[in-house]
Parts: structure tokens; C-alpha cells; sequence
């Protein structure tokens, strides 16, 4: 009997972390004493950088071969467009229940599942025969978005305290490097080689990514069983493709037009379903209660004016540069796909610093005021922007200070959502961050695109340059009433620590 009781006891202990061998609660040890009996945090570090950083690449790699592939593969603009599209789609509802997954079978076990199954929807895309296999696979590939919530949860499990801010804020500054490299390495490939170069090269960073993932990155030892929320997640899923192909199509359709409302009536329809089954299953997919706390609500906010104000910028700046008729236009340099990308390279560079950066203000302060300032910066350079716009330079300047304060913005809201919320339920809320975000960036990406509709010369050849300033001022302000919003989250670390005891504990 007492062997059989050892062995269930055993059992048991390895089904709850929080067991010893003979079933009994283990006290938890300080975090420093778990990081000195695991690997050095810098080495899960430097290897979470490099998986994010194949995601962030393969976000934007793709924009600057449209044309190219409209051409090769015979078809549409439309249909082209969906290639970026389709991976929008499926990072949005991919990455919370993805992010849910991670909190109850281990953030490092579906950080490789989705690993690989970004490699095989990458591997695919290279292999594509037409345009329909082609958005398949880079659906695919959206599984991926789940990276970054997963990496933020491993990174707040596995870091010592002083240290979660930092390396949140490195992993965070990875999204906009990879972003602007993205479109650099795409413009190299597209104008040297075939634009499934793109595809095969990526294939090579995931793959070192994901053995590297196996190898070394160890395990949560906090884990949340509990069951799929599959109602919820079904109903999530279809108000999310409602939601952005009705922004994204609207353009095409018409926003007035019936396909367009029907969508949005079915997305608002779908949301509220959602919520109420939220509100009413014994372990949601999202707990609804968390967006009643002013750190969470507010972030997600801040999230969503944050997409909104990068991507209306970031999509018009290639348009606007390698436009080349500056004497009749007002505008462009006439660059060439490559060049393009070395607009894009001071702000990467400075992101590479200032998310970092963020994460050190925010430990000593509150993340409240990187947060703040990050978007004030976003808004003054967007409005830059709309003001000075007549020589190269003034675009790589401006660029180089939007991205420290895209850098402190993005390490800000990660670090605020972490703060906030149970360490159970780390990878749903940061995924629901990041969700927030992408719709933001959708929202800013078409709107974009129909001022440069709207606003065209007499000639209608060519979208004139009041439709770029009115974007670029668009954006600014959107910037500015994120920053004064942000200033209303509350410090969540020392004072929540005090109200709930057990938390701190946890932490």
C-alpha cells in the first residue's frame, strides 16, 4: 500500500506542479532560486528573439512582392492583397486561443506546435502552384501570431522580477525590427530573385528556431488545467473574419454597400454572443472580468490606437517614396523596392534600443509614462510627416523617431497586461493585446487606402499629396488621444501586490 500510495502520489505531482511526490502542496521557492536550477534566462531570451523574429518578418515580407505576385500568378489586386490578408485573419483568432492553450498545457509545448506549423504553411507557400494555394498556406503561417503572447508569458514565468520588463520590451522591440527587415529582405529578393526566395529563406530562420525552441527552452512550471472553450472560441473566430474582412474589403465593395454592413451588423452580432457566453461557461476562453480592471482596459485601447497610428503610416510611406513624378506631385523620391526598405532601417535601429529602454523607465516609474510618451512620440512624427515630407532625409529622420516611440509603446502595453492579470492567464490576455493591435493596424491599413482612393490629381493617375498629409495627421491625433488615455492606467505592480496577497506570492 505504501508503494502504491508513493506512485500515485507521484502521479499526481505531475499532473499539478504545486504537488510534491507525496501529494502534498510544494511551497513555492523564490524565483531566483528556480533560475539558478534552469538555464541562464538569457540564452530563452536569445532564442524567443529569434522566433519572434521570424514572425515579424514574415508580417510584412510578403507586401512589397503584391505586384509581383498579382503578375506571376495571374490575378487581381484583390486577390494579391489577400495574401497578407488571409495571415491577418487567422493571427487575430489564432493567437487568444492559442494563448489559452499555452496557459493550460505549457507556454514552450504550443510555442513548438505553433512553430511548426508555421514552417509547414511556410514551406507550402514557397511550393504554391496558384493564388489560391498561395493564401491557403499563408493562413497557415497566421498560426504564428501566438509568438509573441506565448514568449511574453515565458519570459514573465522563467525571468527573475527585475528582469520581466526588459525582456518584454526586448521581445516587443523584435516586432518592429523584423518588420522594417522584412521589407528590406523582401525588396532584395523581389528585385535580384524569384519571389519564392522569400518563402525558402524564411523556412531556414523558423526551422533554427524551432529546434533551438526544443532544445533549450525549458518548460512553465505554472500551468492552468482547464478545458477549450470551443462555443466561445467558434463564435470569437467568426466575429474576428467578420470583422476584418469587412475592413478590408470594404474599400473594394464599397462601404455603403450591402456585403460591407452585413458583415459588420454579423461581426456586432457575433461579439455580443461571444460575451454572453463568456459570461455564462465555467472557464471562458477570455474571462470577461479582466477588461474590468482600468490597466487591461485601458492597454487594449492604447493596443488598438497603436496598430491604427503605425500602419497608417507605415503602409503609405512605401507608396509615397517610390512615387516618382516629385514635379508635378508634390511628393516621392522614385526608390526602388530595395531602397524603400532603407527608409524603414533607421526606425528599426532605434526600436532595437528603445524597447529595452522602456522596460528599464517603466521598473523605475510605472509603464504607465513609457506608454504615454511612446504614443506622444508616434503622434509628433506623424504630424512631421504631414508638415515635412520634401527631402529624403526628413523621411529617415522622422522614421528613426517614430520607431523609439513605437519601441517604448509596444514593450509598455506587454509589460501593463502582465502586471495585470493572474500568471494563469498571461497568454490569453497578451494575446488578446495583440489581437487588439492587429485590428487596429487593419482599420489603419484601409483607411490609408481609401483616402489615397479618394484623393486623387485632376489626371486620376496618381492619389495626390493631400491624401498622404490627411492620413499622416489622422494618425497624429489618434496618437495623441491614445497618450493622454494612457496616463489614466494605474501602477498595478506594488499596489495590487499589497490588495491581494496571494498574487504576490505568485509573482
Amino acid at each position: 500500500m505504501a508503494r502504491f500510495a508513493a506512485r500515485r502520489g507521484r502521479e499526481r505531482a505531475a499532473h499539478r506542479p504545486d504537488l510534491n511526490h507525496r501529494g502534498r502542496i510544494r511551497p513555492r521557492l523564490p524565483s531566483a532560486i528556480v533560475t539558478e536550477r534552469r538555464q541562464h534566462y538569457n540564452v530563452t531570451l536569445g532564442i524567443l528573439i529569434l522566433a519572434g523574429t521570424a514572425y515579424s518578418l514574415s508580417s510584412t515580407i510578403v507586401v512589397p512582392a503584391l505586384p509581383t505576385l498579382q503578375r506571376d500568378l495571374h490575378t487581381t489586386n484583390t486577390w494579391a492583397t489577400w495574401v497578407l490578408t488571409g495571415f491577418l485573419l487567422v493571427a487575430s483568432v489564432a493567437t487568444p486561443v492559442l494563448g489559452k492553450l499555452g496557459d493550460q498545457h505549457g507556454k514552450e509545448r504550443i510555442l513548438v506546435v505553433a512553430l511548426a506549423i508555421f514552417l509547414a504553411g511556410c514551406i507550402g507557400s514557397g511550393a504554391a502552384w496558384n493564388i489560391w494555394s498561395l493564401i491557403a498556406f499563408r493562413a497557415v503561417q497566421g498560426v504564428a501570431g501566438a509568438i509573441f503572447p506565448l514568449a511574453f508569458g515565458i519570459i514573465r514565468d522563467e525571468f527573475p522580477p527585475e528582469k520581466v520588463g526588459v525582456g518584454i520590451g526586448t521581445i516587443s522591440a523584435v516586432f518592429g525590427i523584423g518588420g522594417g527587415g522584412g521589407i528590406l529582405l523582401a525588396g532584395v529578393i523581389v528585385d535580384n530573385l524569384s519571389w519564392r526566395w522569400i518563402f525558402i529563406l524564411s523556412d531556414v530562420v523558423i526551422a533554427i528556431a524551432l529546434v533551438l525552441v526544443v532544445r533549450f527552452v525549458p518548460e512553465s512550471p505554472i500551468k492552468t488545467p482547464s478545458r477549450v472553450d470551443v462555443p466561445g472560441s467558434l463564435a470569437f473566430s467568426g466575429a474576428m473574419i467578420a470583422l476584418l474582412l469587412g475592413l478590408t474589403e470594404g474599400d473594394t465593395w464599397g462601404w455603403a454597400s450591402g456585403r460591407t454592413l452585413g458583415l459588420f451588423v454579423a461581426a456586432a452580432a457575433l461579439f455580443a454572443v461571444w460575451t454572453v457566453i463568456e459570461l455564462r461557461v465555467p472557464e471562458p476562453l477570455v474571462d470577461m472580468r479582466m477588461f474590468r480592471q482600468r490597466p487591461v482596459l485601458v492597454t487594449n485601447a492604447a493596443a488598438l490606437v497603436a496598430g491604427f497610428t503605425m500602419f497608417g503610416a507605415f503602409v503609405l510611406l512605401p507608396v509615397f517614396v517610390q512615387t516618382s513624378d516629385a514635379r508635378h506631385l508634390g511628393y516621392g523620391f522614385g526608390a526602388s523596392v530595395t531602397k524603400t526598405g532603407l527608409y524603414l532601417i533607421p526606425g528599426s535601429f532605434t526600436i532595437l534600443f528603445s524597447g529595452p529602454l522602456a522596460g528599464r523607465i517603466g521598473r523605475r516609474t510605472s509603464m504607465k509614462w513609457p506608454l504615454s510618451v511612446g504614443l506622444l512620440i508616434v503622434g509628433a512624427t506623424c504630424a512631421a510627416f504631414a508638415l515635412w515630407h520634401s527631402h529624403p532625409w526628413q523621411i529617415a529622420v522622422q522614421q528613426g523617431v517614430m520607431g523609439i516611440g513605437v519601441g517604448f509603446a509596444f514593450a509598455a502595453m506587454a509589460t501593463l497586461i502582465t502586471q495585470a492579470v493572474r500568471v494563469s492567464e498571461t497568454g490569453v490576455a497578451t494575446g488578446m493585446n495583440t489581437v487588439m493591435r492587429t485590428v487596429g493596424s487593419v482599420i489603419g491599413a484601409q483607411l490609408g487606402a481609401a483616402l489615397l482612393a479618394a484623393y486623387v490629381v485632376p489626371s486620376g493617375r496618381a492619389p495626390s499629396v493631400t491624401a498622404f498629409e490627411a492620413m499622416f495627421w489622422i494618425a497624429g491625433g489618434a496618437a495623441a488621444v491614445g497618450a493622454a488615455l494612457s496616463i489614466f492606467v494605474t501602477p498595478t505592480g506594488l499596489r495590487r501586490r499589497r490588495r491581494d496577497p496571494a498574487l504576490a506570492t505568485a509573482e
